[in-house]
Parts: C-alpha cells; structure tokens; sequence
C-alpha cells in the first residue's frame, strides 16, 4: 500500500528541549489516524509537519512522496487539506459560506478577483451538500455557530479533492449534538474508499469517530503506541499516555475513558 506519510527518527528541538522526540512512524494511503495525548505532547508538531509548514531538526519527513528539504513544499501543499480553529480565525467575517468552500481552488481565504469556473462552483456546492451545509451558502461565515464553522472549515479542507487530510481538533469546543453531528459525518467519510489518507488530533477518546482504523498515543514528544485502534487502544496505554490510572469502555465502534477509581 503506497505511503501518504513517513517519519523516521525525527526530532523537533526548540529552545534545547525536544518537542519530538525519535519519531519514527508511516500512514498508508487507506488509513485514518487519531493522535491521542495530553497538552504540550507534540501533537500539533505532527500536524504541522505533515502539511509542510515546518522542517524537522533531524530525521525525514516524507509527505505523498516529497522528502522535506528536497522539494518544493508550495507544490505539495494543495495536495494536503488542513482544518483547524487556528485556521477559522483568518477567515473573513463577511465571506459567505459557499466562497470560504470555493476559494481553497484557489488556496486563498477572501473571495477578491480569482476567475472560478462553473465546475469549480459545482464542486463546492456538492462538498457543501456532504457536509449539511447547502441550506447555509449565502450566510456569512461570522454569523455561524461553532459547529457550522467546524464543518465548513472540513468543507474548504476537502473542496479540492486532497491526498492527504489533516484535522486539528475538529469538535474542540462544540456541545453535545454539534459534536455527534460532525462525528457522524465523519464516520461516513473515512468509511468511503475514496477518502484520502487522514490525520485527526484530539484530547478525548469519545471524539474518536467510527471508520478511524488507527491511533498514535504520544506523550512528552514520543510515541507511547501506534497501531490498529483495536489492538492498540487501552486502559494501559491510555494511563501511560496521561500519567494516571484510565479505564476504556466501548460500544458500537464508540470509546469512553475515566479515571480509575
């Protein structure tokens, strides 16, 4: 199975502390990944490897093929979608929902003077549609709640049809039914055998949607466990991962953790 992503060895250093720490790990072009780990753990790190916005301090990086420092990462990032908050707070208040989609063909945020074709429009109305969000396209992306803004923001992630899909913490501060909402469609996408290779970031086993096949537990910059979810998914690595003593129900492809008692 071709290989969307690869680290060996790989070492962040920042400030002389390791930020990662000897990484070495692979996702195939069919799978979906959730990282998994506490504040400070060098999640977001990965994350912004994976899309090519920095290099590693020591160690490879190879992203859909394209070895950082041996390649023009502007030609690999289109290829790459990217959702996150941080990303939500530079869109403008003011852009409708439909252009804030349409706009990624370009990989600009802020409809100004790009010359978009009637496919382009197509597309975007369609991706919209997937994502609930077609009764929404001329609302202005200020007006939204949290979990619209969540979902367009996946919306303008796929709009161009990415090999690689990277997820920061998509149901971070959502209520309970946003959140169930954007989990269900999630599940349906990474259930589809078209979807491209994913990453997701989170804090809480219970945002895992079903349809995910792996997890990556990482803690002070190293990766406690990587694997298949069944197998590598526990009450012993979750308490490895956060320092106290967890336990990990599950039902219907959903989990739940606590502290032990």
């Amino acid at each position: 199975m071709p290989s969307a992503l690869e680290f060996t060895d790989v070492v962040v250093r920042r400030e002389g502390r390791n930020i990662l720490d000897h990484v070495s790990w692979g996702v195939d072009d069919d799978q979906r990944w959730v990282i998994l780990g506490p504040n400070g753990a060098g999640k977001t790190t990965l994350l912004q490897l994976a899309d090519t916005l920095m290099h590693p301090t020591s160690g490879t990086v190879t992203v859909l093929g394209e070895t950082l420092g041996r390649t023009d990462v502007f030609e690999v990032r289109p290829r790459i979608g990217f959702a996150s908050s941080a990303m939500a707070k530079r869109v403008p208040r003011d852009e409708t929902v439909l252009n804030t989609v349409l706009t990624a063909a370009y990989s600009v945020l802020g409809r100004w003077n790009e010359n978009y074709e009637d496919i382009d429009e197509r597309r975007a109305l369609r991706v919209l549609g997937d994502w609930r969000l077609d009764h929404l396209a001329d609302r202005t992306f200020g007006t939204l709640s949290d979990g619209e803004q969540k979902r367009v923001q996946i919306a303008r992630a796929v709009m161009t049809d990415p090999e690689l899909l990277l997820l920061d913490e998509p149901t971070a501060s959502l209520d309970l039914g946003s959140r169930e909402e954007l989990l269900a469609l999630l599940s349906g996408y990474a259930s589809s055998p078209t979807t491209p290779a994913m990453l997701m970031v989170t804090h809480h086993v219970e945002e895992i949607p079903v349809g995910f096949t792996h997890v990556m537990l990482i803690r002070d910059g190293a990766v406690v466990a990587a694997g298949p979810i069944a197998e590598t998914l526990t009450a012993e690595t979750l308490t490895d991962t956060f320092g106290m003593p967890i336990v990990l129900s599950s039902e219907d492809g959903r989990y739940a953790a606590r502290a032990a008692a």
